[in-house]
């Protein structure tokens, strides 16, 4: 049975090698199976660094159209939605930098011009809350190592940090999340 899922994972690798070499050579149609396998993960990825669903499907146009410009650059292939993952990744801590230099509204007057929107599932806002709380180092392992199930070697090597740094980042942010949670107060700690 394993040797069964070996096979399969093995084919699928060379299916994506194969469509990221025509890519590579000017095929349109492949680039776009290509990006339309990771797109799902992409906008998830943006989502939880932003937290704004608009600004997550601009990071998704603009790691397409990054992408596309630099399918040159791929020097791995099989690694091609890894790849994928990083500009994401760099395109939301882009986001990130300019709303920094945002002046925010007086709050008695976004009051005035907000409206409430009550979500479905309450449990993902407070999920939500805790990750806004990690600075965006914290984040960006956090959701490598548990959400696209990456080792913290590879997470490592995604983020180009030192391993031991890969290490620290992730025990001080779970350190975080659980004394957050243990206090039953998700506002117990802000991102820098």
């Amino acid at each position: 049975m394993r040797l069964i899922g070996i096979y399969v994972i093995s084919k699928w690798v060379m299916v994506i090698i194969e469509l990221v070499k025509r890519a590579q050579r000017g095929d349109d149609k492949a680039f776009l199976e290509l990006f339309q396998l990771a797109e799902a993960d992409i906008y998830r990825t943006a989502y939880v660094y932003l937290g704004s669903k608009e600004d997550a499907l601009d990071v998704v146009q603009e790691t397409a159209f990054k992408s596309y410009k630099s399918i040159g650059n791929v020097k791995e292939p099989q690694y091609f939605k890894t790849w994928l993952i990083q500009i994401a990744i760099s395109c939301s801590i882009d986001v990130l930098r300019k709303r920094k230099k945002e002046v925010n509204w007086n709050p008695e007057y976004l009051d005035l011009i907000t409206v409430t929107v009550e979500e479905d599932i309450p449990l993902s806002i407070t999920l939500q809350d805790l990750v806004e709380a990690l600075t965006v180092e914290e984040k960006e392992v956090i959701v490598l190592r548990f959400y696209y199930d990456y080792t913290i070697r590879e997470v490592s090597e995604i983020l180009r940090i030192p391993l031991g740094t890969g290490k620290t980042l992730l025990y001080r942010a779970l350190k975080k999340l659980r004394n957050c949670v243990e206090k039953g107060d998700d506002y117990a700690f802000k991102s820098n």
